[in-house]
């Protein structure tokens, strides 16, 4: 009886324990969103447009080589006064679920940006689906719906060709910067600390690049393209910066991975090129006479790329000073950053974070104050120490 009273106990828990998938959700009842883009209508509402894999069409085109069959994305848009009645709204149009857990960019227009993206981080945070390590990017002169419509030639989803050139660029030229949507939060809710996003553009024709054509010409007639870093003060755009300026926002964060610099010598502008092979920024913050200040210090290590005037690089004298101008032109980018960024009263540095690390009582006098009144009068010392590993392998050019 006893034995027979253990099975029976062991059977029921057993079944407890396999219930079944009662959340089960057919493959061939989704819709996997891979990008999400946000615009704002006339009227005030977002407009968001969602990137949905065509599974077959994808399968299909890597089967036969190239662009052959139909499009491996459709776009869906609906519009609604929050993010969540948008989503919403788009299952009317669609005949499966949208589901989110494979999402890994979010496209915003500048127009929403510059509005505000508290909103949009919340209705994204609270998303159990939803992952925060999706990347973020800032459409610029476009809408968010122009950019994920563009078809690419190489990588069928345009998704992931932006994602791949946001890590690749990073990597080898220095004036982009991977973020995604938990450090774009971490910026909002930090009171020493704001956003920076790197940009996409669209070169060519917006209306021609969603066409199956665009992906079956060796010259498309639209591509995708990053372009600038977007400035963030708490949660709204407040400034686009390119160029030198763009890679000084990036020396002082510590993202400089590899870069190429190309520096004047003898009179002759763009002489030498000089590519960083290792990199390392610290940040420390000081008191002076009762006031932080902050001292940024940049040693870079690299080799000779390229020199198009007569230079004795194995003359250690000339080395030395090429070093000291390759510091010098660190520096001015790095100033330039700084002083946009003060001008602008938003720290993308992070100098406020490092200011409450070192003094903590310190900091929470002066937190609330210190966007609008520190930050933009506050000391910055720069010093950089730039070293040359390598010339390649002629140390004297052929050019006379």
């Amino acid at each position: 009886m006893k034995r027979s009273i253990a099975m029976f106990v062991s059977f029921f828990v057993c079944a407890l324990l396999l219930a079944g998938c009662w959340s089960k959700k057919e493959l061939t009842d989704l819709a996997v969103v891979i990008a999400v883009g946000l615009d704002k209508t006339k009227d005030g509402r977002y407009l968001a447009s969602f990137q949905v894999v065509n599974p077959g069409n994808v399968a299909g085109a890597l089967q036969r080589g190239g662009g052959a069959g139909g499009v491996p994305v459709s776009i869906y848009t609906s519009t609604g006064d929050t993010l969540v009645e948008a989503s919403r709204k788009a299952s009317k149009k669609l005949s499966r679920i949208l589901y989110y857990a494979h999402t890994n960019l979010v496209v915003i227009s500048e127009e929403v940006a510059r509005q505000g993206l508290n909103d949009v981080f919340d209705a994204v945070e609270r998303s159990h689906q939803f992952r925060p390590t999706a990347q973020l990017v800032i459409a610029h002169g476009h809408s968010a719906k122009e950019v994920l419509s563009v078809l690419t030639p190489i990588d069928k989803i345009s998704a992931n060709q932006i994602i791949k050139t946001l890590e690749f660029s990073e990597m080898a030229r220095g004036q982009t910067i991977n973020t995604d949507v938990w450090g774009a939060i971490r910026g909002l809710t930090s009171s020493g600390r704001n956003t920076v996003v790197t940009g996409v553009v669209i070169e060519g024709n917006p209306q021609q690049g969603k066409r199956q054509t665009n992906v079956q010409s060796s010259v498309p007639d639209a591509r995708i393209s990053l372009d600038g870093l977007a400035l963030f003060k708490k949660d709204r755009l407040v400034r686009w910066v390119n160029g030198s300026t763009e890679r000084g926002v990036l020396w002082v964060l510590d993202r400089i991975k590899q870069t190429n610099i190309t520096i004047p010598w003898n009179g002759k502008k763009e002489a030498i090129g000089y590519r960083t092979v290792r990199v390392k920024t610290e940040v420390k913050p000081q008191w002076k006479k009762g006031r932080p200040s902050i001292l940024v210090h940049i040693q870079t290590e690299g080799d000779i790329s390229e020199a198009y005037v007569p230079i004795r690089l194995d003359d250690y004298r000339q080395l030395f000073q090429l070093e000291k101008a390759i510091g010098r032109d660190i520096e001015r980018e790095v100033r330039q950053a700084i002083e946009t960024a003060q001008h602008e009263k938003t720290d993308v540095f992070g100098f406020g974070e490092a200011v409450h690390r070192a003094h903590p009582r310190l900091w929470k006098r002066i937190k609330k104050e210190w966007d609008d009144r520190y930050f933009p009068h506050l000391p910055v010392t720069v010093k950089v120490e730039a070293s040359i590993r390598r010339t390649g392998l002629r140390n004297t050019p052929y050019i006379k």
